[in-house]
Protein backbone atom coordinates (compact mmCIF):
# COMPACT_ATOMS: atom_id res chain seq x y z
CA UNK A 1 0.00 0.00 0.00
CA UNK A 2 1.30 3.40 -0.78
CA UNK A 3 1.49 6.06 1.57
CA UNK A 4 -0.17 8.67 -0.38
CA UNK A 5 -3.81 9.29 -1.31
CA UNK A 6 -2.47 10.03 -4.91
CA UNK A 7 0.75 7.77 -5.99
CA UNK A 8 3.19 8.62 -8.42
CA UNK A 9 2.43 5.27 -10.41
CA UNK A 10 -0.19 2.79 -10.13
CA UNK A 11 -0.10 -0.30 -12.69
CA UNK A 12 -3.41 -0.34 -14.50
CA UNK A 13 -5.32 -3.26 -15.76
CA UNK A 14 -7.66 -3.16 -19.22
CA UNK A 15 -10.05 -6.53 -18.78
CA UNK A 16 -7.98 -10.04 -20.72
CA UNK A 17 -4.96 -9.98 -18.46
CA UNK A 18 -5.39 -12.90 -16.53
CA UNK A 19 -7.78 -14.95 -19.22
CA UNK A 20 -4.80 -14.70 -21.24
CA UNK A 21 -2.30 -15.90 -18.56
CA UNK A 22 -4.40 -18.91 -18.16
CA UNK A 23 -4.57 -19.41 -21.57
CA UNK A 24 -0.72 -19.33 -22.17
CA UNK A 25 -0.99 -21.72 -19.27
CA UNK A 26 -2.95 -24.37 -20.87
CA UNK A 27 -0.67 -24.11 -24.04
CA UNK A 28 1.91 -25.87 -21.81
CA UNK A 29 4.42 -23.68 -23.41
CA UNK A 30 5.17 -20.38 -20.65
CA UNK A 31 8.65 -19.86 -21.86
CA UNK A 32 9.55 -17.62 -24.55
CA UNK A 33 8.50 -17.33 -28.28
CA UNK A 34 4.69 -18.94 -26.97
CA UNK A 35 1.83 -18.25 -28.72
CA UNK A 36 0.99 -14.83 -27.00
CA UNK A 37 4.47 -13.67 -27.95
CA UNK A 38 3.85 -14.62 -31.44
CA UNK A 39 0.47 -12.30 -30.91
CA UNK A 40 2.45 -9.29 -29.52
CA UNK A 41 5.41 -9.54 -32.24
CA UNK A 42 2.52 -9.53 -35.25
CA UNK A 43 0.79 -7.12 -33.61
CA UNK A 44 4.11 -4.68 -33.20
CA UNK A 45 5.63 -5.37 -36.76
CA UNK A 46 2.07 -4.55 -38.35
CA UNK A 47 1.23 -1.19 -36.19
CA UNK A 48 4.30 -0.13 -36.82
CA UNK A 49 5.51 -1.26 -39.85
CA UNK A 50 9.25 -2.80 -38.59
CA UNK A 51 10.51 -6.14 -40.54
CA UNK A 52 11.17 -7.54 -37.30
CA UNK A 53 10.86 -7.44 -33.32
CA UNK A 54 11.83 -9.67 -30.89
CA UNK A 55 10.37 -9.46 -27.33
CA UNK A 56 12.91 -8.98 -24.46
CA UNK A 57 13.23 -9.27 -20.54
CA UNK A 58 13.45 -5.36 -20.81
CA UNK A 59 14.41 -2.42 -22.66
CA UNK A 60 18.17 -2.50 -21.36
CA UNK A 61 18.42 -6.02 -22.61
CA UNK A 62 16.97 -4.69 -26.17
CA UNK A 63 20.07 -1.76 -25.47
CA UNK A 64 21.94 -4.72 -24.49
CA UNK A 65 21.65 -6.80 -27.38
CA UNK A 66 21.87 -3.72 -29.96
CA UNK A 67 25.43 -3.21 -28.96
CA UNK A 68 26.20 -6.60 -29.37
CA UNK A 69 24.85 -6.27 -32.81
CA UNK A 70 26.52 -3.30 -33.50
CA UNK A 71 29.78 -5.08 -32.74
CA UNK A 72 30.72 -2.46 -30.34
CA UNK A 73 34.44 -2.57 -28.49
CA UNK A 74 36.38 -1.34 -26.01
CA UNK A 75 37.51 2.20 -26.97
CA UNK A 76 34.30 2.70 -29.10
CA UNK A 77 32.91 5.90 -28.05
CA UNK A 78 28.38 6.10 -28.53
CA UNK A 79 27.08 8.88 -28.09
CA UNK A 80 24.31 9.56 -25.50
CA UNK A 81 21.84 12.39 -24.11
CA UNK A 82 23.28 13.45 -20.35
CA UNK A 83 19.69 12.99 -19.54
CA UNK A 84 18.38 9.69 -19.82
CA UNK A 85 18.15 6.84 -17.82
CA UNK A 86 21.27 5.19 -17.04
CA UNK A 87 20.94 1.82 -19.12
CA UNK A 88 21.24 4.44 -22.79
CA UNK A 89 24.40 4.19 -21.70
CA UNK A 90 25.57 1.16 -19.77
CA UNK A 91 24.13 -0.68 -22.38
CA UNK A 92 27.65 -0.21 -24.05
CA UNK A 93 29.25 0.56 -21.47
CA UNK A 94 29.45 -3.05 -20.93
CA UNK A 95 30.73 -3.55 -24.20
CA UNK A 96 33.61 -1.57 -23.27
CA UNK A 97 32.55 1.47 -24.99
CA UNK A 98 33.06 5.16 -23.12
CA UNK A 99 29.66 7.18 -23.15
CA UNK A 100 30.24 10.70 -25.04
CA UNK A 101 27.33 12.63 -22.93
CA UNK A 102 25.35 15.49 -25.31
CA UNK A 103 23.45 18.12 -23.92
CA UNK A 104 19.47 18.05 -24.91
CA UNK A 105 17.29 20.99 -26.09
CA UNK A 106 15.27 23.13 -23.98
CA UNK A 107 12.10 23.03 -25.83
CA UNK A 108 11.64 19.04 -25.97
CA UNK A 109 14.14 18.00 -23.13
CA UNK A 110 15.70 15.80 -26.17
CA UNK A 111 19.32 15.47 -27.79
CA UNK A 112 20.30 18.25 -29.08
CA UNK A 113 20.99 17.37 -32.75
CA UNK A 114 23.08 21.21 -33.20
CA UNK A 115 25.31 19.61 -30.77
CA UNK A 116 26.44 16.15 -32.52
CA UNK A 117 28.46 16.91 -35.44
CA UNK A 118 31.20 18.45 -32.56
CA UNK A 119 30.76 15.31 -30.63
CA UNK A 120 31.90 13.07 -33.22
CA UNK A 121 35.70 10.91 -33.19
CA UNK A 122 36.79 8.62 -35.95
CA UNK A 123 35.86 6.07 -32.53
CA UNK A 124 31.82 6.75 -32.55
CA UNK A 125 30.43 4.11 -33.63
CA UNK A 126 26.07 4.78 -32.61
CA UNK A 127 24.40 7.22 -31.95
CA UNK A 128 21.53 7.07 -29.59
CA UNK A 129 18.64 9.00 -29.59
CA UNK A 130 15.68 9.30 -26.53
CA UNK A 131 11.72 10.43 -27.24
CA UNK A 132 11.74 11.84 -23.56
CA UNK A 133 8.32 11.67 -22.53
CA UNK A 134 7.34 10.25 -26.02
CA UNK A 135 7.64 13.07 -28.05
CA UNK A 136 10.36 12.92 -30.77
CA UNK A 137 13.60 13.31 -31.34
CA UNK A 138 14.59 15.66 -34.53
CA UNK A 139 14.88 12.43 -36.19
CA UNK A 140 15.73 14.12 -39.79
CA UNK A 141 18.60 16.21 -38.31
CA UNK A 142 19.92 12.92 -36.41
CA UNK A 143 19.53 10.67 -39.28
CA UNK A 144 21.19 13.16 -41.62
CA UNK A 145 24.31 13.65 -39.28
CA UNK A 146 24.47 10.01 -38.79
CA UNK A 147 23.81 9.53 -42.41
CA UNK A 148 26.72 11.47 -43.34
CA UNK A 149 29.21 10.31 -40.90
CA UNK A 150 28.36 5.99 -41.54
CA UNK A 151 27.13 6.03 -37.89
CA UNK A 152 24.30 3.46 -36.93
CA UNK A 153 21.65 5.49 -35.06
CA UNK A 154 19.97 2.98 -32.14
CA UNK A 155 16.79 4.66 -31.05
CA UNK A 156 15.91 4.57 -27.48
CA UNK A 157 11.83 4.76 -27.11
CA UNK A 158 11.37 3.50 -23.99
CA UNK A 159 8.42 6.51 -23.55
CA UNK A 160 7.67 6.74 -27.59
CA UNK A 161 5.47 3.12 -28.09
CA UNK A 162 2.91 4.65 -30.98
CA UNK A 163 4.09 8.10 -30.73
CA UNK A 164 4.71 9.60 -34.33
CA UNK A 165 7.66 12.02 -35.90
CA UNK A 166 5.98 13.67 -39.34
CA UNK A 167 3.48 10.99 -39.72
CA UNK A 168 5.62 7.73 -38.92
CA UNK A 169 6.19 5.41 -35.83
CA UNK A 170 8.83 5.77 -33.46
CA UNK A 171 11.50 3.38 -33.10
CA UNK A 172 11.04 2.92 -36.98
CA UNK A 173 14.00 5.21 -37.72
CA UNK A 174 17.03 4.04 -36.74
CA UNK A 175 18.63 0.96 -37.43
CA UNK A 176 17.57 -0.58 -34.22
CA UNK A 177 15.21 0.39 -31.65
CA UNK A 178 14.31 -0.48 -27.98
CA UNK A 179 11.16 -0.57 -26.29
CA UNK A 180 10.23 -0.68 -22.55
CA UNK A 181 6.84 -2.17 -21.15
CA UNK A 182 7.84 -1.72 -17.54
CA UNK A 183 5.57 -1.18 -15.05
CA UNK A 184 5.61 2.64 -15.43
CA UNK A 185 5.18 2.64 -19.09
CA UNK A 186 1.89 3.07 -21.14
CA UNK A 187 1.48 -0.40 -21.93
CA UNK A 188 3.02 -2.98 -19.34
CA UNK A 189 3.59 -6.49 -18.39
CA UNK A 190 5.31 -5.83 -15.00
CA UNK A 191 8.89 -5.97 -16.54
CA UNK A 192 9.56 -6.41 -20.33
CA UNK A 193 11.05 -4.73 -23.64
CA UNK A 194 11.75 -5.31 -27.33
CA UNK A 195 13.94 -4.99 -29.98
CA UNK A 196 12.84 -3.37 -33.29
CA UNK A 197 14.97 -4.67 -36.36
CA UNK A 198 14.81 -2.13 -38.78
CA UNK A 199 17.83 -2.86 -41.04
CA UNK A 200 17.47 -6.92 -41.84
CA UNK A 201 20.90 -6.96 -41.93
CA UNK A 202 20.98 -7.72 -38.24
CA UNK A 203 17.91 -9.57 -38.15
CA UNK A 204 19.34 -12.98 -37.99
CA UNK A 205 21.90 -12.66 -35.66
CA UNK A 206 19.43 -11.12 -33.35
CA UNK A 207 18.02 -14.06 -33.22
CA UNK A 208 20.63 -16.12 -32.12
CA UNK A 209 22.11 -13.15 -29.73
CA UNK A 210 18.69 -13.50 -28.06
CA UNK A 211 18.43 -17.51 -28.09
CA UNK A 212 21.88 -17.36 -26.08
CA UNK A 213 24.10 -17.66 -28.81
CA UNK A 214 22.18 -20.69 -30.22
CA UNK A 215 20.62 -21.13 -33.40
CA UNK A 216 17.45 -22.84 -31.73
CA UNK A 217 14.46 -20.24 -33.46
CA UNK A 218 16.33 -22.19 -37.25
CA UNK A 219 15.55 -25.25 -35.36
CA UNK A 220 12.23 -24.37 -34.42
CA UNK A 221 11.36 -23.07 -37.79
CA UNK A 222 12.63 -26.08 -39.61
CA UNK A 223 15.69 -24.81 -41.04
CA UNK A 224 18.23 -27.30 -38.95
CA UNK A 225 17.75 -30.40 -37.94
CA UNK A 226 19.33 -29.51 -34.29
CA UNK A 227 20.76 -26.35 -32.76
CA UNK A 228 23.92 -25.56 -31.47
CA UNK A 229 26.57 -22.64 -30.17
CA UNK A 230 27.27 -20.00 -33.41
CA UNK A 231 27.85 -16.67 -31.79
CA UNK A 232 27.89 -15.01 -28.55
CA UNK A 233 24.66 -14.76 -26.51
CA UNK A 234 22.63 -14.38 -23.75
CA UNK A 235 19.07 -15.50 -22.08
CA UNK A 236 17.09 -12.53 -23.64
CA UNK A 237 13.86 -14.12 -23.99
CA UNK A 238 10.35 -12.69 -22.41
CA UNK A 239 8.23 -15.48 -20.72
CA UNK A 240 5.01 -16.33 -22.67
CA UNK A 241 2.93 -15.92 -19.70
CA UNK A 242 4.16 -12.01 -19.43
CA UNK A 243 3.54 -11.69 -23.00
CA UNK A 244 0.05 -12.18 -22.45
CA UNK A 245 -0.13 -9.46 -19.59
CA UNK A 246 1.13 -7.14 -22.70
CA UNK A 247 -1.36 -8.52 -24.93
CA UNK A 248 -4.54 -7.40 -22.76
CA UNK A 249 -2.96 -4.22 -22.91
CA UNK A 250 -1.85 -3.99 -26.24
CA UNK A 251 -5.90 -4.90 -27.17
CA UNK A 252 -6.95 -2.24 -25.15
CA UNK A 253 -4.57 0.43 -26.42
CA UNK A 254 -7.30 2.54 -28.11
CA UNK A 255 -8.58 2.78 -24.58
CA UNK A 256 -5.63 3.36 -23.25
CA UNK A 257 -4.31 6.23 -24.55
CA UNK A 258 -7.70 8.05 -24.41
CA UNK A 259 -7.36 7.86 -20.47
CA UNK A 260 -3.74 8.92 -21.21
CA UNK A 261 -4.95 11.87 -23.28
CA UNK A 262 -7.52 13.29 -20.99
CA UNK A 263 -5.27 13.37 -18.26
CA UNK A 264 -1.99 14.94 -20.05
CA UNK A 265 -4.60 17.58 -21.38
CA UNK A 266 -6.68 17.97 -17.90
CA UNK A 267 -3.10 19.23 -16.48
CA UNK A 268 -1.83 20.94 -19.25
CA UNK A 269 -5.19 22.95 -19.43
CA UNK A 270 -5.66 23.86 -15.67
CA UNK A 271 -2.20 24.62 -15.44
CA UNK A 272 -0.70 26.77 -18.91
CA UNK A 273 -2.04 30.50 -17.71
CA UNK A 274 -0.81 29.08 -13.77
CA UNK A 275 2.94 28.17 -15.34
CA UNK A 276 2.80 31.30 -17.87
CA UNK A 277 2.19 33.99 -14.72
CA UNK A 278 4.72 32.29 -12.78
CA UNK A 279 7.52 31.57 -15.54
CA UNK A 280 6.83 27.80 -15.50
CA UNK A 281 7.33 25.45 -18.40
CA UNK A 282 5.33 22.90 -18.89
CA UNK A 283 5.70 20.03 -21.74
CA UNK A 284 6.53 21.55 -25.29
CA UNK A 285 5.12 18.87 -28.43
CA UNK A 286 6.22 20.32 -31.85
CA UNK A 287 3.02 20.43 -34.57
CA UNK A 288 4.66 17.64 -36.37
CA UNK A 289 5.04 15.01 -33.34
CA UNK A 290 2.48 12.93 -32.25
CA UNK A 291 3.35 12.04 -28.34
CA UNK A 292 1.93 9.10 -26.44
CA UNK A 293 0.81 10.71 -23.34
CA UNK A 294 3.36 9.32 -21.68
CA UNK A 295 4.51 11.42 -18.47
CA UNK A 296 3.57 15.12 -17.37
CA UNK A 297 6.47 17.20 -16.18
CA UNK A 298 6.57 20.26 -15.00
CA UNK A 299 10.16 22.96 -15.20
CA UNK A 300 10.32 25.54 -12.25
CA UNK A 301 11.70 28.46 -12.57
CA UNK A 302 15.11 27.65 -10.56
CA UNK A 303 16.65 24.48 -8.99
CA UNK A 304 15.98 26.01 -5.76
CA UNK A 305 12.37 25.25 -6.21
CA UNK A 306 12.30 21.56 -7.22
CA UNK A 307 12.64 19.75 -3.80
CA UNK A 308 10.33 22.17 -1.52
CA UNK A 309 7.84 21.38 -3.96
CA UNK A 310 8.04 17.89 -4.08
CA UNK A 311 7.78 17.98 -0.51
CA UNK A 312 5.11 20.28 -0.12
CA UNK A 313 2.60 17.80 -2.49
CA UNK A 314 4.16 15.12 -0.97
CA UNK A 315 2.19 17.05 2.45
CA UNK A 316 -0.83 17.15 0.39
CA UNK A 317 -0.89 13.20 0.24
CA UNK A 318 0.17 13.69 -3.46
CA UNK A 319 3.57 11.73 -4.60
CA UNK A 320 5.74 13.67 -7.35
CA UNK A 321 9.12 13.06 -8.36
CA UNK A 322 12.28 15.01 -9.98
CA UNK A 323 13.45 12.75 -13.10
CA UNK A 324 16.84 12.00 -14.73
CA UNK A 325 19.38 13.40 -13.43
CA UNK A 326 22.86 14.70 -15.30
CA UNK A 327 24.55 10.90 -16.11
CA UNK A 328 27.63 12.67 -17.12
CA UNK A 329 28.02 14.29 -13.25
CA UNK A 330 27.50 10.97 -11.79
CA UNK A 331 30.40 9.15 -9.91
CA UNK A 332 30.31 6.62 -13.35
CA UNK A 333 30.27 9.73 -15.72
CA UNK A 334 32.99 11.66 -13.93
CA UNK A 335 35.00 8.56 -14.15
CA UNK A 336 34.47 8.85 -18.12
CA UNK A 337 35.22 12.65 -18.48
CA UNK A 338 32.20 14.47 -17.44
CA UNK A 339 32.73 17.63 -15.81
CA UNK A 340 30.27 20.24 -14.75
CA UNK A 341 29.33 22.59 -17.84
CA UNK A 342 29.95 20.18 -20.44
CA UNK A 343 25.99 20.07 -20.89
CA UNK A 344 24.37 23.23 -19.05
CA UNK A 345 20.50 22.88 -20.43
CA UNK A 346 20.45 19.05 -18.92
CA UNK A 347 22.47 20.36 -15.64
CA UNK A 348 19.82 23.01 -15.35
CA UNK A 349 16.53 21.58 -16.09
CA UNK A 350 17.39 18.05 -14.09
CA UNK A 351 16.90 20.04 -10.84
CA UNK A 352 13.92 22.31 -11.91
CA UNK A 353 12.33 19.53 -13.64
CA UNK A 354 9.26 17.35 -10.98
CA UNK A 355 6.55 14.63 -12.72
CA UNK A 356 3.48 14.67 -11.53
CA UNK A 357 1.11 11.25 -10.68
CA UNK A 358 0.01 9.92 -14.08
CA UNK A 359 -1.33 6.61 -14.67
CA UNK A 360 -4.35 5.44 -16.87
CA UNK A 361 -7.16 5.24 -13.89
CA UNK A 362 -6.17 8.77 -12.08
CA UNK A 363 -9.67 10.07 -11.67
CA UNK A 364 -10.75 13.77 -12.56
CA UNK A 365 -11.22 14.12 -8.81
CA UNK A 366 -7.51 13.60 -7.66
CA UNK A 367 -6.32 15.29 -10.21
CA UNK A 368 -8.10 18.14 -9.98
CA UNK A 369 -6.22 17.42 -6.16
CA UNK A 370 -3.26 17.29 -7.84
CA UNK A 371 -3.79 20.78 -9.78
CA UNK A 372 -4.75 22.95 -6.87
CA UNK A 373 -1.99 22.10 -4.87
CA UNK A 374 0.49 22.44 -7.49
CA UNK A 375 -1.07 26.09 -7.73
CA UNK A 376 -1.17 26.60 -4.05
CA UNK A 377 2.60 25.50 -3.28
CA UNK A 378 5.16 28.71 -3.30
CA UNK A 379 7.55 29.58 -5.80
CA UNK A 380 9.18 32.12 -3.69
Amino acid sequence: MTKYDIPFNRPCFVGNEQEYIARSIATGNISGDGLFTKKCTELFERELGVPKVLLTTSCTHALEMAALLLDIQPGDEVLVPSFTFVTTATAFVLRGARPVFADIRPDTLNLDESKLDALITPRTKAIVPVHYAGVASEMDAILGIANRHGIPVVEDSAHGLFGKYKGKCLGTFGQLAAQSFHETKNFTCGEGGALLVNDLQYAARAEIIREKGTNRSSFFRGEVDKYTWVDVGSSYLLADILAAFLYAQLEGREEIEAKRRRVWNTYYEGLKDWAEERGVQLPFVPPYCEQPYHLFYILLPSSEQQQAFIAYLRSRGIQSTFHFLPLHLSDMGRKFGGRPGDCPVTEDASYRLVRLPFYNDLTEEDQNRVVAAVKEAKLA
